[in-house]
């Protein structure tokens, strides 16, 4: 019988919460499997349950301090449907410019903090090295470039919403207060800077990325489906509009799929070696249905942008491979592009006369039984999904956060980088980091991924030192 040897890679580094990597090894040395396990459990689905609707973007906008503005925009989304209202133009433009500055900061940390380092200081530099303040030696104007735009970012949702973390100022029906004229013309002076600073890491990017083709060749380079909201036209949209699913060879699946309908296309599994549920496509079945969500699917699913800048940008990025780009490590590239559009649209949006009325919220008493809310999260798709009772608590609720839906290809892109890079009669830290920076490529947020109480089974294996197995407990 062939006996397994594991290395176990505790935690991952550099990302947001607490997971770990297996990697299964045959007597040759050989990669035999490689799982990614998540390894907090939270559940705030079963937290909201008996809650009025109304706290319910504030409440869950505390799961992540990464995230809040993405749940608190879904949240609101869902109560709007709880209520059946439509809300005032003013409060839809302000939702827009609060997830847009949220895009900036959020894309800015997970590039320039979390995975510069791997693609400027590249791989291989030492692990005291091969950080944010070891770039800040070999590559300042970078650093001092991605600091700045995160701080831009930052600083819009506290001009926005009154705070950069957690704020509550999204709420069912709308926002709670109007933008300032002062607080309008303070976000418009930082956006030519803001400019500026990204044309100039997206330029700086172009000329390395050639480098990195065996990551590109690696990091998740595999047909899946991918899915991301869009303009009726097929622009890019991140606060509404309508889902869409295309093929790994650039075929539209599906198209304008009616978010709230998402259940008609989407199932949920669980995996017995994680907290963190698997959504897949249903059409295609589990685990066959793996489709991935974010800044690469999103780029992958449009026909335009919506922005010039951006659209130029895009159309030089599209040429990277025919069709759909299909690495996960491109999700780098497509991250600094999604911030230069989100800056030009915020310049559209603040130029619209609209953004500074005092009519920001509608008000109503729930008139609908079940709301869903979904947005664009800088790491992809995020659906909240509310059944009240007639008091209007919460019976039960239901979220799909961009990790979710990216843990099948997850797992897949930990075996492929695995099976290319490990070799077990052999260990080195360069070997496991580039395991552990396919991960990064995804950026997954922990804090927001793992809700469901009662219903994700987790199972402990006991192995001895010749792979046998001595014990195992199941937990369901």
């Amino acid at each position: 019988m062939e006996r397994m040897k594991t290395i176990t890679i505790d935690p991952v580094t550099r990302i947001e919460g607490h997971a770990k990597i297996t990697i299964q090894l045959d007597d040759a040395g050989k990669v035999h499997d490689a799982q990614f396990h998540v390894m907090e459990f939270r559940g705030f689905e079963k937290f909201c349950e008996g809650r009025p609707f109304q706290e319910m973007p504030s409440l869950t906008a505390r799961i992540c301090g990464i995230c809040p503005v993405s749940h608190l925009l879904a949240s609101g989304k869902a109560c709007d449907a709880l209520m059946a209202v439509e809300i005032p133009e003013t409060g839809t433009i302000l939702r827009r410019l609060l997830n847009l500055a949220q895009f900036i900061q959020s894309h800015a940390l997970s590039f320039f903090y979390l995975s510069a380092p791997d693609i400027v200081a590249r791989i291989n530099v030492k692990p005291a090295e091969r950080n944010i303040l070891g770039l800040t030696k070999t590559n300042p104007e970078l650093v001092y470039d991605g600091v700045h735009l995160r701080q831009f970012g930052q600083q819009t949702i506290e001009a926005l919403a009154g705070k950069r973390i957690h704020p509550t100022w999204v709420v069912p029906g709308g926002v709670s207060a109007p933008l300032s004229n002062e607080a309008r013309e303070r976000i418009r002076t930082g956006i030519p800077d803001a400019l500026t600073r990204i044309q100039r890491v997206l330029d700086g990017y172009k000329t390395i990325v050639s480098e990195h083709n065996d990551e590109a060749r690696t990091f998740a380079n595999f047909p899946t489906l991918f899915m991301g909201l869009v303009t009726p036209k097929g622009e890019l949209e991140h606060y509404d509009g309508r889902l869409r699913i295309m093929d790994e060879d650039g075929h539209i699946v599906e198209d304008q799929i009616n978010p709230s309908k998402y259940q008609g296309y989407i199932e949920e599994a669980t995996l017995p070696y994680s907290y963190l549920k698997a959504p897949y496509y249903k059409p295609r079945g589990f685990p066959d249905g793996v489709y991935r969500v974010g800044p690469l699917a999103r780029l992958n699913v449009i026909d335009h942008i919506g922005t010039p800048k951006a659209e130029a940008e895009w159309v030089e990025y599209r040429a990277l491979r025919q069709h759909v780009i299909l690495s996960n490590f491109h999700n780098h590239y497509a991250r600094l592009i999604e911030i230069l559009y989100a800056l030009e649209r915020m310049q559209q949006l603040l130029d619209d006369p609209a953004i500074t009325s005092a009519h920001v919220r509608a008000e109503a008493r729930p008139n609908n039984e079940e709301g869903v809310g979904v947005t664009e999260a800088p790491r992809g798709t995020l659906i909240h999904h509310y059944q009240i009772d007639k008091n209007g608590l919460i019976s039960r609720a239901n979220l799909i956060v961009a990790t979710g839906h990216n843990n099948l290809a997850m797992n897949r892109g930990v075996l492929q980088v695995a099976k290319q890079y490990v070799n077990g009669t052999y260990f080195s830290e360069n070997m496991l980091n580039r395991v552990e920076a396919v991960i990064r490529s995804f950026d997954p947020c922990l804090s927001c991924s793992t809700h469901a109480l009662g219903k994700m089974p987790i199972q402990l294996t006991l192995i001895d030192s010749t792979g046998r197995v001595i014990d195992q407990l199941t937990r369901s």
